[in-house]
């Protein structure tokens, strides 16, 4: 694990291009960082798509309820769902939604991320304070950069394999 500041802390998403390093914020967002954990080790992300793509905006992901090929992939519902565990309460704070960064999606309830978040594509500032920012790609950006647009894509762009540095 040489080469991570925090391995536990640290998430790496596998894309079809590379590999994208995230460092997770415990200190900004602890819930949020927990439930990415939580459900990287249980395998719920491998190989759920990238159901809203905008491009200059961000690429959003983690549907693991409707957004997983060998489940029941619908691109009518992707981004509808989200996991078997609770919500979580909204977590805001000073960090912002800058190029790279890791925000909480949700409903217009601010207390209803679960596992769904996105990657900003540029700063995204007018989300501050109103989306959880609880990590930051530190590698692969170009990976992020080049994921399938749409909403839903045509022919979206999974992540293969998410886990946990530490585990890795």
């Amino acid at each position: 694990m040489a080469g991570y500041k925090d391995p536990e802390n640290t998430i790496l998403m596998e894309l079809k291009d590379g590999t994208v390093v995230i460092e997770l914020l415990p200190d900004v967002a602890p819930k949020h960082v927990e439930r990415m954990k939580e459900l990287a080790r249980a395998g719920a992300y491998d190989n759920v798509a990238f159901h809203r793509v905008i491009d200059g905006f961000m690429a959003q992901t983690g549907d693991v309820a409707h957004a997983n090929m060998e489940k029941d992939y619908n691109p009518g519902r992707a981004g509808t769902g989200g996991s078997d565990l609770p919500d979580l309460p909204a977590e805001f704070s000073k960090v912002p939604h800058a190029r790279g960064s890791l925000g909480a999606a949700r409903s217009a309830n601010p207390n209803s991320a679960n596992s769904q978040f996105f990657i900003n594509f540029k700063d995204n500032d007018f989300l501050n304070g109103q989306y959880t920012v609880y990590g930051q790609v530190v590698e692969g950006m170009q990976f992020v950069d080049a994921i399938a647009r749409g909403e839903p894509p045509a022919n979206p762009d999974r992540m293969i394999s998410v886990k946990v540095a530490a585990d890795a």
